[in-house]
């Protein structure tokens, strides 16, 4: 970022594309590099600008929230579909959750990044033509590529979503982990504004039950509804238009979460010695594993994601280094349980998804272990590690669609 900011530093529009594309980095390495630059007028712009304090929170223009308004609504009256249609819950929700968020996040930083035509027009296609796809799959509540389809669809959606985060240049490695570093604000908030949401509830519904009003079926079935749908959208609009408000609390989390992972981990690991219990024949042990993979896998790259903007803590890439160590331990521990049990037992469409986002997480984790061994052991601050994990983000994609699209023909819907 320092370089680039060097050679732009006359050019004002890519100074801001900068900024936009990792705003913390940019006022991080700017300030360090003010002094050096401080004859420039664009430099003498730009540190007054960050040198200008904003204590209250930012609440947008009138029209971020007509925008943010008709989204929610937008967004509730998809979620009610099933009770205006007559359709079964069952069906419509387990196929469609995701199209109650992400079409409307992704209309939001379309909006906001004044998207291209031709961006626009793809994302609304791929939407369209996915939302037909789900809602034409047989109703067939427990095939196994079904199933798949629906938990696999939420990520292509989010994929779909970020690259109209990202913009223009879906290559670069800082965009994409800025929106990781997003989605860590945006779970922060959303936590809170569910938690907020929680206490409100207890106290309507309490203040009219001591009147005697019964406004429990009334509320859930409309407010609630309304209001879950609305949350996303109002995460995104508060995030975005006050970046100072979490983001600073994204890596103190991160920080305090990684070492208390590593501490779990080492303890389950160690207790798992002394169990009955193996994933090697046990299917809903071995299920348990890989949900605890996913999370832990989560947590690292959530942690590096914001550790890439301070790359000189040791004490954080070490506590990552182990806790990625012990990691590629349970997910080779899981690898080699699902060959077993396909050696077994033959390949199902359950086994062959897990083998292979198992293999893409082992295969992930050798390379950020790898960048970590790096930086922390060699002490080789050419080292990337974050690039590990911005690489992996389209291969994570490329085999959700597969078993979203290409599962349930490859096993007709076996």
């Amino acid at each position: 970022m320092r370089d680039k900011i060097l050679n732009h530093i006359n050019d004002a529009e890519q100074l801001e594309k900068l900024y936009r594309s990792d705003s913390s980095t940019f006022k991080e390495k700017f300030l360090l590099l003010f002094p050096e630059i401080k004859e420039e007028k664009l430099a003498q712009y730009w540190h007054a600008r960050f040198a200008y304090n904003k204590s209250e929170i930012s609440w947008g223009k009138k029209n971020d929230w007509v925008f943010v308004i008709v989204a929610s609504l937008l967004a509730g009256l998809i979620a009610k579909i099933p009770a205006i249609f007559n359709i079964k819950p069952e069906f419509f929700y387990t196929r469609n959750v995701g199209f109650i968020v992400f079409p409307a996040l992704a209309s939001y930083f379309i909006w906001k990044r004044n998207a291209p035509i031709p961006r626009i027009l793809f994302t609304a296609t791929a939407f369209m033509i996915a939302a037909v796809y789900m809602n034409l799959l047989p109703d067939l509540p427990n095939n196994d590529t079904i199933i798949l389809a629906c938990l696999h669809l939420p990520f292509l959606l989010w994929a779909l979503m970020g690259i109209n985060y990202i913009g223009l240049d879906l290559r670069n490695n800082e965009s994409r982990l800025d929106f990781l570093r997003f989605n860590g604000d945006f779970l922060i908030l959303s936590g809170i504004l569910v938690i907020i949401g929680a206490l409100f509830t207890a106290i309507v519904i309490g203040l009219f039950k001591a009147i005697g009003i019964k406004i429990e079926e009334f509320y859930f079935n409309y407010l609630a509804v309304f209001a879950g749908a609305a949350l996303p959208i109002m995460s995104t609009f508060i995030t975005q238009s006050n970046p100072s408000l979490v983001n600073k609390v994204s890596p103190v989390i991160a920080k305090i979460t990684s070492p208390m992972v590593l501490m779990m981990l080492l303890i389950y690991l160690g207790a798992v010695l002394f169990s009955d219990k193996d994933p090697y024949n046990d299917r809903n042990f071995l299920l348990i594993f890989n949900v605890l993979l996913l999370g832990v896998m989560a947590i690292i790259l959530f942690s590096l994601a914001e550790n890439s903007k301070d790359h000189e803590n040791p004490w954080s890439l070490m506590i990552l280094f182990a806790l990625s160590l012990l990691t590629l331990v349970v997910n080779g521990i899981a690898f080699t349980a699902i060959l077993f049990r396909i050696s077994e037992w033959g390949i199902t469409p359950n086994r062959l998804a897990i083998l292979g986002a198992n293999f893409l997480m082992l295969a992930n984790l050798v390379f950020i272990a790898f960048r970590l061994f790096n930086r922390v052991v060699r002490k080789d601050e050419k080292s990337k590690v974050e690039n590990a994990i911005a690489n992996f983000l389209p291969i994570y994609i490329f085999w959700a669609m597969v078993v979203v699209f290409v599962f349930p023909l490859l096993f007709n819907f076996g």
